[in-house]
């Protein structure tokens, strides 16, 4: 079935240190998130798995408490991290109140300002905001070989891939506005024999952004650097909404390395005395799985048995990285 192992890939893009594994909710990418960042590390590999769904679930995976501890080493080489997103949107709060007292030099922050604050922090979206905001940090600040993103459900994955580029834009225009404002200050300043403006902090800061998310997103759209896995399951609707996930984030640029096919009932099961409905359901699997053989032709990458318990626990999560990439 597989045109290319998915150990092959690693071994013949070394480069590719950003990993990514999408698809529907309940798939298993947070576990072969885990899997790949456990198997990289036993590789001698220095490698932090993180989570950019709101709703991670690495803490059960591993079987350890690591939600809103930043990078936690779980064995020599790998740190998993689970970023709380509440935590970080306070963080920003005052940060906020800290530059706008200090830019204009106020005591107090004024009630209506502070209302805005407030209200900023509940408007729709900010929990990924902040997640994302928290991922361009990890990504710029370096210090591993790998890093290997549990993205959400492709829906907030598409959001969280897009941010970027809307971030960019938008800042765009408020950076060249802020421009012409600043020239603006300074012919002021000159007319009134004042002393030359100091530097736009307000325009520095916009900068500072920009830079932070032309790096993330960046390697978001880097084939050299990046690879996004799509996990999916023998199922008619899960192919299909496959196909048209694969579609749009193709529309984003980004690098598809090929599909994982997930919780695959061994055949040999036929051969032993079984009840009829799993018969049905082997039928059902050995005609989707040519359907994604024709869907995704020389695409297919590995082919993960159902196992026979939840994956948590060093154990299982070993058995699991030996299916994957064996």
């Amino acid at each position: 079935m597989a045109a290319i192992s998915l150990a092959r890939i690693f071994e013949q893009y070394p480069d590719r240190r950003y990993i990514m594994f999408g698809g529907k909710g309940g798939l298993g990418k947070t576990t072969f998130s885990a899997a790949t960042a456990y198997h990289l590390a036993k590789q001698g590999k220095r490698v932090l798995v993180f989570s950019a769904d709101p709703q991670a679930s690495l803490s059960d995976i591993f079987e350890r408490d690591i939600f809103g501890k930043g990078p936690v080493e779980i064995i020599p080489g790998l740190f998993a991290q689970e970023i709380d997103a509440d935590r970080r949107v306070r963080e920003h709060q005052q940060e906020t109140r800290r530059k706008i007292l200090d830019m204009y030099g106020m005591d107090k922050i004024p009630d209506e300002i502070e209302s805005y604050i407030q209200a900023a922090a509940a408007a729709p979206g900010m929990e990924e905001s902040a997640i994302f905001d928290t991922v361009v940090d990890i990504v710029v600040k370096g210090g591993y070989d790998y890093y290997i993103y549990d993205l959400a459900p492709l829906g907030h994955a598409l959001y969280y891939l897009s941010m970027a580029s809307v971030y960019d834009a938008w800042i765009d225009k408020i950076t060249k506005l802020r421009m012409q404002m600043s020239e603006y200050d300074k012919v002021a300043a000159v007319m009134k024999r004042q002393k030359q403006v100091d530097e736009d902090a307000i325009l520095n800061e916009l900068l500072y952004i920009k830079d932070r998310l032309n790096k993330s997103s960046g390697i978001l759209t880097d084939r050299s650097k990046t690879a996004f896995f799509f996990v999916l399951t023998a199922e008619e609707m899960v192919i299909n909404d496959t196909v048209k996930a694969a579609e749009l984030f193709a529309k984003f640029d980004v690098p598809l390395s090929g599909y994982i096919i997930n919780r695959v009932l061994p055949a040999e099961l036929r051969n032993q005395k079984i009840p009829e409905f799993l018969k049905d359901r082997l039928s059902m699997q050995e005609h989707y799985i040519k359907v994604i053989d024709d869907k995704f032709p020389g695409q297919i990458l590995a082919s993960v048995p159902e196992m026979e318990r939840d994956v948590t626990g060093l154990a299982m999560i070993d058995c699991m990285a030996k299916a994957m990439y064996a």
